[in-house]
């Protein structure tokens, strides 16, 4: 397990190298100019010739992802934000948190969704209770998020005022509150996937020889269910889960922007709109090394399950 792990951190080398390149070039051919956006339509053209010469605008990509390349090796160094001045990885640090709470958040919620209503349609296949949570999971899925979102909004803030309108919330508690919406916004959408395949690899496990071999043992239904047959078929969904929780980080931006939450999505898309190049190089780079992070440890957490799986 620690060669495996040790292999695929040193392959992970010249997968971000390949992401540092395409991520540095690509963001230059979004249309617009980082001077005229920073100072405003009123900017004359010397203006703007200055500052795009103080921000080493003019010179050639080949030389401005070079000195890119030398700051993040050898100092750690994403560069400063354009707009505000401020170090890259201390806004990508200070934004990280409430992204990545409602990321954790809306995958618990959807594995309390899912757990329970995966094994009434696996226990009850072909019956009503299975009709009932397919056609749950077919119209959840059917619904764009930030569509729930809005309507969550509207229903349970604006008009029955249950929930915060908007914002992080104070205190763990407060965060737990002020984000249940956007989570659950989310996890609607997620639980829908997992359901039907954790339903499916349910049915598949139920049917295995070591399931019926364990129930001639005499033990308990509910012991089988839970150690053997959901352990088991929870490998598929995990997989799953792990690819949708890099996308809740990846793709929050929607989200958060209409929850007002201050995180790293709502930090990209007002970098878009300002040309701030190294503040969207910074999260793009961040979102990368993260989303390889989670794949590793959704390996690691595979041999942990099933022993069967082995690392060579």
């Amino acid at each position: 397990m620690l060669a495996y792990i040790a292999r695929r951190i040193v392959q992970m080398i010249p997968v971000l190298f390949l992401l540092t390149l395409f991520i540095f070039f690509l963001i230059r051919f979004i249309p617009g100019d980082p001077a005229s956006a920073i100072l405003g339509d009123r900017a004359t053209t010397e203006m703007v010739a200055d500052l795009r010469a103080r921000l080493h605008l003019d010179d050639p990509l080949w030389q401005q992802y070079l000195v890119f390349m030398r700051n993040l090796l050898f100092h750690g160094d994403m560069g400063n934000s354009i707009r505000k001045g401020d170090p890259v990885i201390e806004l990508v640090l200070h934004r990280l948190p409430p992204t990545i709470f409602v990321a954790v958040y809306a995958s618990l919620l959807a594995l309390v969704i899912t757990v329970p209503l995966a094994a009434i349609a696996a226990l009850n296949n072909n019956r009503w209770p299975d009709y009932v949570v397919r056609t749950f999971a077919m119209i959840s899925l059917a619904m764009p998020a930030y569509w729930i979102g809005m309507m969550l909004l509207q229903f349970f803030a604006v008009k029955y005022k249950i929930f915060p309108v908007s914002g992080y919330g104070k205190g763990f508690l407060g965060h737990l509150e002020s984000l249940f919406l956007p989570s659950l916004a989310l996890a609607l959408g997620i639980a829908s996937i997992l359901i039907r395949s954790l339903r499916n690899s349910l049915l598949e496990t139920l049917s295995a020889d070591y399931v019926r071999t364990a129930r001639a043992k005499g033990l308990s239904g509910r012991g089988v269910f839970i150690w053997h047959v959901l352990r088991t078929s929870a490998l598929s969904t995990l997989t799953i889960l792990s690819v949708n929780f890099a996308y809740l980080i990846g793709g929050a931006a929607v989200t958060e922007t209409i929850f007002a939450i201050p995180g790293i999505g709502s930090l990209v898309v007002s970098s878009i709109f300002n040309r701030d190049y190294p503040v969207i190089q910074g999260t793009t780079l961040f979102f990368g090394l993260l989303v390889m992070v989670i794949s590793l440890i959704t390996d690691v957490i595979y041999a942990m399950l099933d022993p069967r799986v082995q690392y060579r």
